[in-house]
């Protein structure tokens, strides 16, 4: 099983580097961030499964930022955990309405941390998220990272790979180059959106016939998945 990344969003390093410490003792990936504004770019970009949110810090707060994940489409089920110094009931409830998951008042020992962070990805993680996902014969396996039809695997590149998976993951829905761009290539990634025609060519070309007619040009918008003709 792919390990799971949490990012781990507070201005003081020193708390920084001991919830990192225990998270990888606990084989988690970590990413850190000192501010709400490279939180938000980090999010965007590495798409963290859980994100351990400070609410004190300079500039935008925690709890801004918790609402703005939950306001935007693409990380409104991002689970968060809120760490802060404020222990009243009226701070926490505020902290859950805002979106939060789960809410760790400082101090906190590494092992309760833990322990509140598995339980959150579990309630998190959908079910069959690392299952294989087929179509017409196409199969994509997520744990392998392997793509095969009729059991003769397929050559693409890492880009090709994400974009297959993010269609066959979200079949019948037409998506802009835009949306893609932020779905596959992350929103702080500056590419032109013709980018997006370029990747989708060379996916259809590894597909060959007559699964790259699976990925439909829909006029005026973009591009979409479907078995339907």
């Amino acid at each position: 099983m792919t390990a799971k990344t949490v990012l781990i969003v507070d201005d003081e390093a020193p708390i920084r580097e001991m919830i990192a410490v225990a998270l990888e003792m606990a084989d988690y990936r970590v990413l850190e961030a000192d501010n709400a504004q490279s939180a938000h770019a980090i999010i965007v970009d590495h798409q963290p499964d859980l994100v351990l949110l400070d609410w004190m810090m300079p500039g935008t707060s925690g709890i801004e930022l918790a609402r703005r994940l939950k306001r935007e489409e693409t990380t409104a089920e991002l689970p968060i955990i809120m760490l802060t110094a404020k222990g009243e009931e009226d701070n926490k409830i505020q902290g859950l309405e805002a979106g939060a998951d789960d809410y760790i008042t400082k101090p906190f020992s590494p092992r309760e941390l833990v322990a509140r962070l598995k339980a959150v990805l579990r309630r998190a993680t959908p079910r069959g998220i690392e299952d294989p996902v087929e179509v017409e014969g196409l199969m994509l396996d997520p744990v392998s990272h392997r793509v095969s039809v009729e059991g003769r695997s397929l050559e693409m590149g890492p880009t090709e790979y994400r974009l297959l998976q993010f269609f066959m993951t979200h079949q019948e829905r037409a998506y802009t180059r835009g949306q893609l761009l932020d779905q596959v290539w992350g929103g702080n990634v500056y590419v032109e959106e013709r980018t997006v025609d370029v990747h989708i060519r060379r996916l259809r070309k590894a597909l060959g016939e007559p699964h790259q007619q699976l990925i439909q040009t829909v006029r005026g918008t973009g591009y979409r998945f479907s078995a339907k003709v």
